[in-house]
């Protein structure tokens, strides 16, 4: 599993995230959702995530930048995802179907996204 902590930019805003592989999905704060395009999902998801179940009645569109790249993905909004080791919360949490989706891996070991998989153009078969 891999898990790196850097910042990125959701329209303009500097936001704390969390990528981890060991998380399917992609996950937003609301703080976070304010600044995004969100709807209801037509069910309440619950989601293991932290030691704790968490429900989400809204779904976003998270529009952002990582390291000046733009993704866009669908974002699951939870009142809390948790703290990083240091003690700071985690606004995102980029899950490995949005890491798969961009071409984005995680470097553990040098505590760094590999995103030379990025694709600057998506051909469909």
């Amino acid at each position: 599993m891999g898990r790196i902590r850097q910042p990125i930019r959701v329209n303009g805003r500097e936001c704390w995230t969390l990528f981890d592989t060991g998380a399917r999905n992609t996950y937003v704060i609301p703080s976070v959702a304010r600044i995004l395009k969100t709807s209801p999902t037509p069910r309440p998801i619950r989601t293991a995530l932290g030691g704790a179940v968490r429900e989400s009645t809204t779904a976003a569109l998270l529009e952002a930048e990582i390291q000046g790249r733009p993704v866009s993905t669908h974002a699951l909004v939870i009142d809390e995802i948790g703290k990083d080791e240091n003690g700071v919360a985690i606004e995102v949490l980029f899950g490995a179907l949005a890491m798969q989706q961009w071409g984005i891996r995680p470097v553990p070991d040098e505590e760094r996204l590999d995103l030379s998989h990025y694709p600057e153009e998506f051909v469909e078969f």
